[in-house]
């Protein structure tokens, strides 16, 4: 039976390891994401008192909850691994993500709860944590990665060619979830040609964040030719399918099924559920002492 993560093997010579900037780095955001996951998965219709800013529909709040449960399994995996080779891909998914989830907040500040007189006590806390968050991780991540990728050493050779099939699959992926990225981030408006549900500016722009930072993740894992390099973020990818059909199934009432998004959208979560777990099982669990 295969496990959830790769077993920590040691570094060949000359290989560049994961430095302990870069690991204290992902066990911060191990916390931070295990909080998104309770506030905006597990509390999805609490968000007027427990998040950031209030997230209507709750299924809005819990697709991003779903984005922030991959992106745990995501840095959890990631702290498994030695090799920085295996957590690049990973690692810049996080980074693109937090960029534009920054921007995004700045563009829309007058939606947070910062105000105590206009939001509860865990609201308002909420509101602060969350911007002081994503003004200084993007900092500490662009000082990290500038040393991660400085470090001496070279990574690993390749030995797992990725299949053709699989590899035209993450392309196909890749293209879609940039393009619908682009216009929501871009155009929050085309949401109701776009979506399957009412998003508001911020969220459509938090949502395109997600959408963005995976599709560039797919098409690193499309162009990267070795499966073992991508086995934490197929792991984390078909989790993100998974997680996503639980919010659809819990709030399927908020879905417009009768619009052609809705079914684009469901293909678009049954392709990423297949190609994250076809990736995940053809993916050697490590190459080095076995």
């Amino acid at each position: 039976m295969r496990m959830l993560s790769a077993p920590p093997t040691e570094a060949p010579p000359g290989t560049r390891p994961v430095l302990p900037a870069m690991r204290l780095l992902l066990g911060v955001f191990t916390v931070l994401t295990a909080l998104a996951v309770v506030a905006l998965f597990v509390l999805a219709e609490q968000t007027d008192r427990t998040f950031a800013w209030t997230i209507q529909p709750p299924l809005t709040a819990a697709f991003l909850g779903a984005g922030y449960a991959a992106g745990f399994v995501l840095v959890v995996l990631s702290l498994r691994e030695r090799h920085w080779a295996h957590v690049r891909v990973p690692v810049l998914t996080v980074f693109v993500f937090v960029l534009l989830t920054l921007a995004a907040s700045l563009l829309h500040l007058e939606k947070f709860h910062l105000d105590p007189d206009d939001a509860g006590t865990v609201a308002v806390a909420a509101g602060w944590f969350w911007l002081t968050v994503y003004v200084v991780l993007p900092v500490g991540m662009l000082a990290a990665l500038w040393q991660q990728e400085r470090a001496p050493g070279s990574d690993p050779p390749r030995r797992a060619p990725i299949p053709r099939l699989l590899s035209g699959a993450l392309a196909v992926e890749a293209v879609v979830l940039t393009a619908v990225g682009t216009a929501l981030y871009v155009a929050p408006a085309s949401a109701t040609a776009l979506w399957p549900w009412p998003l508001t500016p911020l969220t459509a722009r938090v949502v395109a964040a997600w959408l963005i930072a995976f599709g560039l993740a797919t098409a690193l894992a499309a162009t990267a030719g070795d499966l073992r390099r991508l086995r934490t973020a197929t792991i984390a990818y078909t989790v993100f399918g998974v997680a996503v059909a639980a919010a659809v199934a819990r709030f399927a009432g908020t879905v417009a099924w009768g619009e052609p998004s809705a079914w684009g959208f469901a293909a678009m979560t049954v392709a990423v559920l297949l190609t994250g777990a076809a990736g995940w099982w053809l993916a050697p669990r490590d190459e080095v002492g076995r």
